[in-house]
């Protein structure tokens, strides 16, 4: 069974390239996915704010050109008048960059809150979750990228927005005012200047879009990885040599962007200086010249500063480019397992056939939950079949046996039943359906959510939850007396207490398989299985009409004495002879391998009186 190929593009060097475009692109999709959208008023809102903000900042500009001009004449009247414009156009624009911030944090979290929500239904649909963090190892950390690295990407895009929005009327407007008062030579003094810093600091950027990368990554693995004192130690110094080496890198960019910072501050005078050195403004009184040096200063730095504020994103760019790709490398793999699960879900709906065997029957009885035929199991980039020509049907009102040796392939097939594998061989129906109604499956590791205990009962009918009252409330605490769980109530303060602890660390293994049987016996699926399922529940799954697929290590042990129908191993009602190929899930391979005499490596499928496990997710 081959394991699912790497996303597109999965090992390539990050960087500011076509692929960044397209990964970008793809995730502006997702924050602007229609015209109408809430985030599309809002960029435009700030649009038109930043837009109001500039026609006053080039108001204010123009205050300090015209307080030459009032005090050279001692203009008392006009002092005051220009005094009075000043203070409310500072206080309007003061109004307009808050609001302007403001805007920026809301589009901060509303896009976090799209991006995330499309991450989460990509991650949760199927089995993708299962195949992104079991059988696939090209992504790295996939919950730090759907939320730390989300949450960044966020920020640093909501950060940088305002200017790159508004920046291309800014250019353009100034540019035409810097060319009134200086001719051509200021506009391509200033384009030239800002094209050179450009190149300089693209050239900088490179390998910090690469070593960004690479922390992150080093990040979630020592964030994930407090287990062992020496190994967390050695992640630890990995991660802050590569700090180092990216510090070092950001050194020579922070060295290029305050050089062209400071230059930029003198280049507006050295331009100005041409035209009034050459005679231009020669006709003017020391008064007029000063207002209008002012006047053309500020145009010429605020367009320089334009320009000075778009090299200073570059450090700010880089960063979005790192999280572009790790998320956008993210997003590719999602959108690559999800519509293979959804082809998958096309060709049969609840089933999936791989070289169906002449003269299957074409349906089954409406009482059959599982048909395998002929079914050959490998693990997932492993040619060492497992199971080999397995044919097999699991019925209602039916209880199966399967024992066998560790690495026999009985977890394995369990994962066949339930999806989460693929048969390199043979044919798989499944006709019941997943679901508290139909399959539950218990898995080795049971899960637990973060709620109450009775969100842990319920599970998975947490969002649908019907108001029952205390009729519910009764039928959970008589589950949990069966499940030997009645003190736990009492440690939890009650079904619907908030606990403040984790589950996993709080309860024992036993306990945590004890409340998913609690769970089992609430749900009262018509199928359930389970690896290793506790003996002492075993007639309380019969009693709730349970049906129970086992399966086991160790030898087989004849059943606990019930009615000859239960015992039956196949639906016909006739018990299989230890001979017969149905009766025999023999791994011919396996066999070879061992010491006792040629007898299936699986023992003989019995009925048991309680529901053993049809999958398990361990």
């Amino acid at each position: 069974m081959a394991v699912p190929g790497p996303a597109p593009g999965a090992g390539a060097r990050p960087r500011l390239d076509l692929q960044f475009l397209q990964r970008f692109l793809r995730i502006q999709k997702v924050l602007f996915p229609s015209w109408s959208a809430q985030n599309v008023l809002m960029f435009l809102t700030l649009l038109c704010v930043a837009l109001l903000e500039q026609l006053v900042i080039y108001q204010v500009g123009l205050i300090p050109s015209q307080y030459y001009g009032v005090l050279g004449s001692k203009d008392l009247d006009g002092f005051k008048a220009l005094t009075f414009l000043a203070v409310v156009l500072i206080v309007v624009n003061s109004s307009l960059k808050s609001f302007d911030q403001f805007t920026c944090k809301l589009l901060y979290v509303s896009w976090r809150k799209d991006l995330t929500e499309h991450l989460h239904r990509l991650y949760f649909r199927g089995r993708v979750y299962y195949t992104l963090n079991v059988l696939r190892d090209d992504i790295d950390n996939p919950d730090q990228r759907i939320s730390q690295d989300v949450e960044r990407f966020c920020r640093q895009l909501s950060s940088m927005a305002s200017q790159l929005i508004i920046s291309p009327f800014t250019l353009v407007y100034y540019t035409y005012q810097c060319f009134q008062s200086t001719g051509w030579l200021g506009p391509v003094s200033i384009f030239g200047y800002f094209m050179l810093g450009t190149m300089v600091n693209k050239t900088l950027m490179g390998p910090i879009v690469t070593k960004l990368v690479q922390q992150e990554k080093l990040e979630g693995d020592f964030r994930a990885g407090h287990v062992e004192h020496m190994r967390t130690d050695r992640r630890l110094q990995r991660l802050l040599q590569t700090q180092r080496g990216l510090m070092s890198k950001e050194l020579w960019l922070y060295i290029g962007i305050n050089t062209f910072d400071y230059l930029g501050s003198i280049l507006s005078y050295i331009v100005i200086a041409i035209p009034i050195f050459s005679g231009v403004y020669g006709d003017l009184s020391p008064t007029e010249l000063s207002a209008l040096v002012s006047k053309n200063a500020f145009v010429c730095i605020y367009l320089i500063s334009c320009f000075t504020r778009l090299i200073d994103l570059s450090t700010t760019l880089s960063d979005v480019a790192g999280y572009t790709h790790r998320i956008g490398e993210l997003q590719e793999a999602l959108l690559d397992m999800s519509l293979k699960s959804q082809d998958c879900e096309i060709l049969g709906e609840s089933q999936w056939d791989l070289d169906k065997a002449p003269g299957w029957p074409a349906a089954e009885p409406a009482d059959v939950a599982f048909v395998l035929e002929r079914v050959s199991v490998s693990a997932p980039s492993s040619d060492k079949p497992l199971i080999k020509d397995l044919s097999l049907k699991i019925c209602e009102g039916q209880s199966l046996l399967i024992t066998g040796n560790t690495g026999t392939g009985k977890t394995s097939l369990l994962r066949v039943l339930g999806g989460l594998w693929a048969s390199s061989r043979g044919s798989v129906q499944m006709l019941a359906e997943f679901g508290p109604h139909g399959v539950l499956f218990l898995p080795q590791k049971p899960f637990f959510t973060d709620g109450t205990l009775r969100e842990q009962v319920i599970y998975p009918l947490k969002e649908i939850y019907p108001d029952s009252g205390s009729t519910d409330d009764e039928r959970i605490l008589r589950f949990l007396d069966l499940a030997g769980l009645s003190s736990l109530v009492t440690r939890t303060d009650g079904l619907d207490q908030q606990v403040d602890w984790n589950w996993y660390d709080v309860l024992s293994p036993g306990e945590m398989q004890r409340l998913s049987f609690a769970r089992l016996f609430y749900l009262q699926p018509k199928y359930a299985g389970e690896a290793r399922p506790a003996a002492t529940h075993a007639h309380t799954c019969a009693r709730l009409g349970v049906s129970v697929s086992r399966a086991q290590e160790g030898q087989w042990l004849p059943p606990p004495e019930q009615p000859e129908r239960e015992r039956s191993a196949d639906c016909s009602g006739r018990r299989p002879r230890a001979s017969s190929p149905r009766a025999e899930m023999v791994a011919p391979q396996l066999c070879r391998q061992g010491s006792r005499p040629p007898e299936p490596c699986w023992q003989r499928w019995a009925a048991v009186p309680y529901t053993a496990t049809l999958a398990c997710i361990g």
